[in-house]
C-alpha cells in the first residue's frame, strides 16, 4: 500500500507563501487535495505522471503551482498570495484518489 507523507504546512499571514511536498510514485497521476473544517475534501491541483500537464481549481488558479521531481519521487504545491479561505488540511493522493489518505499537512492563513 502506498503511503503518503505530506509536509510543508504552517501558519502564514494573508499574502504569504508556502511550499508543500509529498512523496509519490513517479508513475502516478498525482493531485493535491484540501479539506477545510466543515467542508468536503476537494481537488485543487493535479499533474500528469510526466509532469507535462497540470490543472487547477478555479479558486487557486494563478496562485498555486503544482510540480513534480520524478527523480526524487516528490510532488510539490507552491502556494502564493495565500488567503484566509485557503486554510485547510492539505493532502496528496492519486487522481482519482485511493481509498486511503495520509495525515495531511495543516495550512492556516491568518493575521
Amino acid at each position: 500500500q502506498v503511503q503518503f507523507v505530506e509536509s510543508g504546512g504552517g501558519l502564514v499571514q494573508p499574502g504569504g507563501s508556502l511550499r508543500l511536498s509529498c512523496g509519490v510514485s513517479r508513475s502516478m497521476y498525482a493531485g493535491w487535495y484540501r479539506q477545510a473544517p466543515g467542508k468536503q475534501r476537494e481537488l485543487v491541483a493535479r499533474i500528469t505522471s510526466a509532469g507535462g500537464s497540470t490543472n487547477y481549481a478555479d479558486s487557486v488558479k494563478g496562485r498555486f503551482t503544482i510540480s513534480r521531481d520524478n527523480a526524487k519521487n516528490t510532488v510539490y504545491l507552491q502556494m502564493n498570495s495565500l488567503k484566509p479561505e485557503d486554510t485547510a488540511v492539505y493532502y496528496c493522493n492519486k487522481v482519482p484518489p485511493y481509498g486511503y489518505w495520509g495525515q495531511g499537512t495543516q495550512v492556516t492563513v491568518s493575521s
